[in-house]
């Protein structure tokens, strides 16, 4: 009966071991998985850091990084842990478990916050920032971006393609255009002579509501992925418990 016992035991452990080092691996990925958006974030939609006055942006491409690898090295302390069948190593993969659960709700709260201000910041700024910057000396970085934008969300103006009356660029009198180029759904140099709906996006709505609508599905997508790692982490702390108590005392 006693050695019955023993093989049940240790059947368990086997089982355990190989679940948590399955699960490893899934965080694993997981972490790559988050750590690839956030160079995606930083690379494809850097242009749009100059419209905005806080470091929100960049900020979150460079956590979710940093937030990937933490996830990473995580994973491969887990797998050692389980590989090696060590208690100390087990209950320091269980500890930072648990931190990056907590910096997740900690991250999502301010997530939410920081959106509620991002979102008000672009309201305010964005006209403004059209209006005044456009195509000004030293303002390269502002004019790139404002025509991504209106080229990438096709969108013309921050409500709508009116805002480009008051820009101190199309007010120019050497200007001959009502608005810039990338407001044309064809552009083409002086395209935006002609401020037809036929001719420019005047009809699609304004960039910031287009701009509101991409950081949300950003901020719903990273709400998921999160959501995800954090279902993976409690059935991943469960399972390094379950681990913990079947493994036999080790002399260290």
């Amino acid at each position: 009966m006693e050695v019955q016992g023993e093989k049940t035991l240790s059947c368990g452990t086997i089982c355990l071991k190989y679940l948590l080092f399955l699960f490893n691996i899934l965080f694993w990925l997981a972490g790559g998985a988050v750590m690839a958006v956030g160079v995606w974030t930083l690379i494809e939609k850097s242009d749009y850091i100059s419209l905005l006055n806080s470091s929100f942006y960049s900020a979150s491409a460079y956590i979710l990084i940093a937030a990937g690898l933490i996830v990473i090295v995580t994973g491969i302390i887990g797998c050692c842990a389980t590989l090696k069948e060590k208690k100390s190593i087990l209950i320091v993969y269980l500890v930072l478990l648990l931190c990056i659960f907590l910096l997740e709700i900690i991250a999502g709260v301010l997530a939410y916050i920081t959106y509620q201000e991002l979102d008000e910041e672009l309201r305010q700024n964005l006209k403004v920032t059209m209006q005044q910057k456009y195509q000004q000396p030293g303002e390269e970085s502002i004019t790139q971006a404002v025509d991504k934008l209106q080229q990438e969300f096709k969108c013309c103006g921050s409500h709508n393609s009116s805002d480009w009356r008051a820009c101190v660029w199309i007010q120019a009198a050497e200007n001959e255009r009502l608005v810039p180029d990338s407001c044309c759904k064809s552009p083409s140099d002086l395209c935006g002579r002609r401020d037809h709906p036929s001719n420019i996006y005047k009809v699609e709505g304004g960039c910031i509501m287009k701009l509101e609508e991409f950081i949300l599905r950003q901020l719903y997508i990273l709400g998921a992925v999160g959501i995800g790692i954090a279902f993976l982490q409690l059935v991943g702390m469960m399972f390094t418990c379950c681990l913990y108590q079947n493994l036999n005392e080790d002399p260290y």
